[in-house]
């Protein structure tokens, strides 16, 4: 049975849209007014380099597609499999993409293989912790109250999903990297 892992940057109201520039967002490149910790990166290539899939959502995909095959930073991407999560994308031209529904996420976690992690693609993350989907979450933490944006956590859950810390690490610009697994 293979892991699925959620990482995501969030500010501390839990805000996760639009955290590295994206245009047309209120508050978008927000982890941008943090000053930069070369520690925090560190961290969040070792999370790449131990995934073995991508799951996305649809708007996610088209907005790494558009850029990470040119890309040298985490040129792991590229290669590994990508799973889309959608009914709009239909023929993904990214390099090992597969689209698949919602319902074959737990067929996906079921095979054989290494972590899954979904980057982004706040919608989907918020459907599979309702599903009970998630095995951990990644949160890189920014100590910013943003007061508005998409959240990463549903706010529709019928129940609550009960996790342990499993990590923490501070940093020297104030953000924190913190690794919760889900309470069996």
């Amino acid at each position: 049975m293979r892991t699925l892992v959620t990482t995501h940057f969030v500010s501390l109201d839990g805000v996760a849209e639009a955290p590295g520039g994206e245009p047309g967002y209120r508050h978008t490149g927000w982890t941008l007014d943090v000053e930069p910790d070369p520690a925090v990166y560190e961290a969040k290539a070792r999370e790449q380099e131990e995934a073995a899939a991508l799951l996305l959502g649809a708007r996610s995909y088209e907005a790494f597609a558009a850029v990470w095959p040119t890309m040298d930073y985490f040129a792991k991407f590229n290669a590994m499999p990508k799973y889309v999560v959608s009914s709009t994308v239909t023929d993904p031209e990214w390099n090992n993409s597969t689209v698949i529904s919602f319902d074959d996420v737990a067929a996906l976690k079921e095979g054989d293989g290494g972590p899954i992690n979904v980057t982004g693609s706040i919608a989907l993350t918020q459907s599979l912790l309702v599903a009970g989907l998630v095995d951990e979450l990644r949160l890189t933490v920014f100590p910013v109250i943003l007061g508005s944006g998409r959240r990463l956590f549903p706010d529709d859950a019928e129940d609550k999903v009960k996790l342990t810390l499993a990590e923490s690490t501070a940093f020297s610009n104030g953000v924190q990297y913190q690794v919760f697994r889900r309470q069996a």
